[in-house]
């Protein structure tokens, strides 16, 4: 996500190296490269146009103090700005004193609204809400049955009247049933066009009309660029909405989606769309995207997934294991398994500071590596899983597990001799804290940024059970090579 503004953000701070104060000369020449990665962004040319004086009267206006180099200072200056452009702080859902919230959710078609509505569904229910889904686009083939999918896959239930009735008319018949039941919200997803017309605005006033919502949330796909921002402003006028939820903003995202709508349309960013999965949905926080946009990571937000995602008994438990070098395969499928349900290997690397810059290509070879470390792991006995000293005392185990996962015996050495050096460390590790709620995090070993970690190139045997004529064969890909 905006890999190509955080590239250019860097070579603006460049020319700042080896500066010892911030001057007009010397800022010109990086409030041009800001200027550049912006409009290539596809941010609005007037807010560009702003957002480079802000920054030069700021940064021109600053003091560098001691220990503080002119470029860490200017970066400052860029990040505070690019949170006041993105809204200050973090927009919540409006909540009243209603009985049943009711959110409308509103957008053109093929910007993820359907989706979008089963991941706000879900991220009520986590947040201890009875949500409601109201399936009231009556014009798109499926997208009634589609709903229903998605409610049935986060347990959320889906109110629906079929093809035949009016949207109007399914809202409110939706709003009565939960008012009847309870329910703490009730989401409404409605029909979307190719383009926005008088017919598709009428209707969306008369669902307003029809449930009175405490939010409208505008769903806008992020990929349009700053056109976002134009259209959110549009169904502003026309309809009148609260906010927006920006999807895709894990594909090819130029980032002028997230940087023009509040400005031009004056209406917040509220949640963003961060994958395909119903969980990847995430509260729009304008300090932690900025920090991304400057490739400084989000580990607010990494943390977060990670405490949903593990129970403390666990992680201590965890945590008593690497401690003790007790950590076994079935623990690694165990957290490997984890990471998955917080997302993609790369998208949780670039949330760590400094992991911006690895390559896509060796991110997605890391988790092809993962996925064939856990095919191996499922070819094991449970013996051997809970205890790797039987397949290093034992080449027949080996054997059998590369036969049975369809890998060689010598691939199925690499990977228990890396495994045996990374239980190591991470022993070592646990000792001084890792991170929370994610203790250690196996099968990292040797990306870029983390030094020392084991099986990152070094010939050594990892222990002294292993067979004397590894030393000849083939390096093959393992723990350490991810």
């Amino acid at each position: 996500m905006f890999d190509e503004l955080s590239t250019r953000f860097e070579d603006a701070v460049k020319g700042l190296r080896g500066e010892n104060k911030i001057s007009d000369t010397n800022v010109d020449e990086a409030l041009k490269q800001v200027r550049r990665a912006l409009l290539e962004a596809d941010v609005s040319l007037p807010i560009v146009k702003d957002f480079v004086e802000e920054v030069r009267t700021k940064a021109l206006g600053e003091e560098v103090v001691r220990g503080i180099n002119p470029g860490q200072k200017f970066i400052q200056v860029v990040h505070e700005q690019l949170v006041e452009v993105m809204g200050g702080s973090n927009a919540p859902l409006v909540s009243s004193a209603v009985e049943t919230e009711v959110v409308l959710m509103a957008g053109l078609q093929g910007a993820g609204k359907t989706t979008a509505t089963a991941k706000l569904g879900l991220h009520l229910k986590e947040q201890g809400k009875k949500a409601l889904m109201v399936a009231a686009d009556v014009y798109r083939p499926a997208a009634i049955e589609q709903l229903h999918t998605l409610g049935n896959q986060i347990d959320v239930e889906v109110f629906s009247l079929g093809n035949d009735k009016k949207p109007e008319e399914i809202a409110a018949a939706g709003l009565a049933k939960a008012l009847e039941e309870d329910i703490d919200v009730l989401i409404v997803d409605t029909a979307g066009r190719l383009q926005i017309d008088a017919e598709m605005m009428e209707e969306m006033v008369r669902i307003r009309q029809a449930v009175n919502p405490s939010e409208v949330l505008l769903v806008v796909d992020s990929m349009i660029g700053q056109e976002a921002a134009d259209l959110t402003k549009a169904f502003n006028e026309k309809v009148g909405i609260t906010g927006a939820v920006l999807t895709k903003l894990d594909g090819d995202s130029r980032g002028g989606a997230a940087l023009s709508i509040r400005k031009v349309s004056g209406k917040p960013i509220k949640f963003i769309g961060t994958g395909e999965k119903v969980e990847a949905l995430q509260p729009f926080h304008p300090e932690r995207m900025a920090s991304r946009i400057l490739g400084m990571g989000d580990v607010l937000t990494l943390v977060e997934k990670a405490q949903k995602e593990v129970e403390i008994a666990d992680a201590e438990l965890m945590q008593k294991k690497l401690q003790e070098a007790t950590f076994d395969f079935s623990d690694f499928v165990k957290q490997m398994r984890l990471i998955k349900r917080m997302g993609s290997l790369g998208g949780l690397m670039k949330m760590i500071p400094g992991m911006n810059k690895i390559d896509d290509g060796m991110l997605k070879s890391g988790e092809q590596q993962l996925k064939r470390i856990e095919a191996m792991i499922d070819s094991m006995t449970d013996d051997e899983r809970t205890q790797p000293e039987l397949l290093a005392a034992q080449p027949s185990r080996r054997k059998r597990v590369g036969k049975g996962s369809g890998y060689s015996s010598a691939e199925v050495e690499k990977v228990l001799a890396d495994f045996q050096k990374m239980r190591g460390f991470m022993k070592q590790m646990s000792s001084g804290g890792g991170m929370p709620g994610m203790p250690g995090m196996p099968g990292m070993s040797g990306m870029p940024g983390m030094p020392g970690m084991p099986g990152n190139g070094s010939s050594r045997r990892g222990n002294g059970s292993m067979p004397k004529k590894q030393k000849s064969i083939k390096k093959k890909k393992g723990f350490g090579d991810l």
